[in-house]
């Protein structure tokens, strides 16, 4: 790989593409969604070859929920077994596994699948691989409040203490830093309801290909291309040319 200048810690994905992939070689949906975990296993390496942090998967969203049954229960049955069959190979490599969202839907059988994989994993300290799996940023962002708003009827918080940092504590990813780069393939340029709060001052990264198609060297470009960027956070290029240069 070559060496970049700028990496990102925390790169956020939206794996998009599965099915148009599979439609266009006339095979079914699920073999979209096989074929997808290659693609997974090759931005793991490379994300871990150039030493970033955390690379959060947008895997499935609450809105997923709306597609036919029996897409919705195949992508059930894989997610089950990934877990079960990559946990051990994780630990391994020392990544540590994180799945974010409401959980509470899931079989009691995935449930317990997911907090084993945490489990397995959780003394790693390289790599954080986050799954957001029936995951939505306003989902994120309701449930952060409800909390404030508990801590606010119990006594214990006043409406003015609450502040961007306080919000931004009771969020799924609040221990982690916030994401650097996102990338969604598929050709679509929109967000989703991903990481809606976390993504306020995030690269974006546009991809036409599908998501199985998004490999080393499609991830590789993606790097490339961000530490190509500037980025400003509401300065002038010349205060951050000035920064740097101090």
């Amino acid at each position: 790989m070559t060496e970049l200048y700028v990496v990102p810690r925390h790169v956020a994905i939206i794996m998009d593409g599965n099915n148009r992939w599979a439609k266009k070689r006339f095979m079914p949906v699920v073999s979209g969604h096989k074929a997808g975990f290659d693609a997974v296993r090759a931005v793991i390496e490379v994300c871990a070859k150039a030493k970033i942090e955390v690379l959060t998967l947008f895997a499935f969203s609450s809105e997923n929920w709306q597609r036919p049954v029996a897409e919705v229960n195949a992508l059930m049955d894989l997610f089950f077994k990934a877990l079960r069959r990559e946990a051990k190979h994780l630990q391994e490599n020392n990544i540590s596994l994180r799945i974010i969202g409401d959980r509470s839907r899931f079989h009691s059988k995935l449930q317990t699948a997911i907090l084993e994989a945490e489990s397995i994993t959780a003394g790693s300290n390289c790599f954080v691989l986050q799954i957001a799996a029936n995951y939505g940023g306003q989902w994120d962002i309701t449930q952060a409040a409800q909390r404030l708003a508990r801590e606010a009827h119990a006594g214990h918080l006043r409406p003015e203490d609450i502040t961007s940092e306080l919000l931004q504590s009771c969020l799924a990813t609040c221990d982690l830093p916030l994401p650097d780069l996102c990338i969604r393939t598929g050709g679509e340029h929109r967000i989703s309801n991903f990481l809606l709060w976390q993504l306020a001052y995030t690269e974006l990264y546009f991809s036409d290909l599908f998501w199985p198609d998004f490999k080393h060297d499609a991830m590789h470009n993606a790097l490339i291309e961000f530490a190509s960027r500037q980025r400003r956070f509401g300065k002038t290029s010349e205060q951050i040319d000035a920064g740097a240069m101090a």
